[in-house]
């Protein structure tokens, strides 16, 4: 008896389909996780940038409380925040300048 060989089919099987919807997927997978990676990076550095900035504003602020108790500082809040002057002190407003910066404070009182 002679052995019938079985020929292959050529063409289109369904298994092929799903392979090539499994590559497919993975691929559409694979490019999504890259962009969500590059985001993520992207916000870990704008994080860190913004972490790196508040650390300092709060080493400035602890040397400011450090400071708060001495006489300089009393004396800058009194003349910068409150418009406060010594005794017997003249203050000199140049009308060309924009910025006055004792009477900014009033302005804004009222």
């Amino acid at each position: 008896m002679k052995k019938k060989l079985k020929k292959r089919k050529k063409g289109f099987r369904i298994v092929h389909l799903l392979l090539l919807c499994l590559l497919v997927y993975s691929l559409v997978v694979f490019s999504h996780q890259r962009r969500m990676m590059k985001d993520l990076a992207t916000k870990k550095i704008n994080i860190e940038t913004e972490i790196s900035g508040l650390e300092r504003d709060i080493d400035a602020l602890n040397e400011e409380i450090g400071k708060s108790g001495t006489l300089e500082f009393i004396e800058k809040v009194a003349r910068e925040d409150l418009g406060m002057v010594k005794p017997r002190e003249i203050i000199y407003i140049d009308k060309r300048k924009q910025n006055y910066s004792l009477f900014d404070k009033d302005k804004s009182d009222n």
